[in-house]
């Protein structure tokens, strides 16, 4: 993600990272205007929101306050760049999901669970926020744009 920060912004220079320090099952506040406050503070010229479960949930609004408060965002979830992110980078739910089906089935038919392989995402999506970008006053290369799964204008 960093990568593709840098081919987008090189001359950024501060890039904030949200991560959630607690388990999400304990998180009660979830203060994430006072987030985006503090990166005007900090003069941070991109964020990288970290792939957790309580991001995921709040994918929706996180985009929101990017576009609303001015912030290239990146993220994994469709629905952030959906809803204002800049960049989604991550793997492909529905993948994801087919994947877990497998599994169950070949479970459900006797496989031993010890017995099946590891296996993690093969397929990564790119969505870019065009209408974000020009909000932005970012230029998205041709490069970039050539490699997006998806793009929202």
């Amino acid at each position: 993600m960093l990568e593709l920060l840098h081919e987008l912004l090189p001359s950024v220079r501060i890039v904030a990272l949200l991560v959630n320090p607690t388990d999400p099952a304990n998180a009660e506040e979830n203060d994430f205007d006072g987030v985006f406050k503090k990166l005007t503070e900090m003069r941070a010229g991109a964020l990288i929101i970290g792939g957790d479960a309580l991001f995921t949930s709040y994918g929706e609004q996180l985009g929101a306050l990017a576009i609303r408060h001015g912030v290239p965002a990146f993220y994994k979830g469709r629905e952030f760049a959906a809803a204002g992110g800049l960049i989604a980078y991550g793997s492909d739910i529905a993948d994801s999901y087919r994947v877990v089906g497998n599994y169950t089935g070949r479970v459900l038919k006797g496989e031993k669970p010890a017995d099946l392989p590891v296996q993690r995402a093969t397929k990564i999506q790119l969505i870019i926020n065009f209408k974000t970008a020009k909000a932005l006053g970012i230029t998205i290369p041709l490069p970039v744009s050539g490699r997006a799964d998806e793009v929202i204008e």
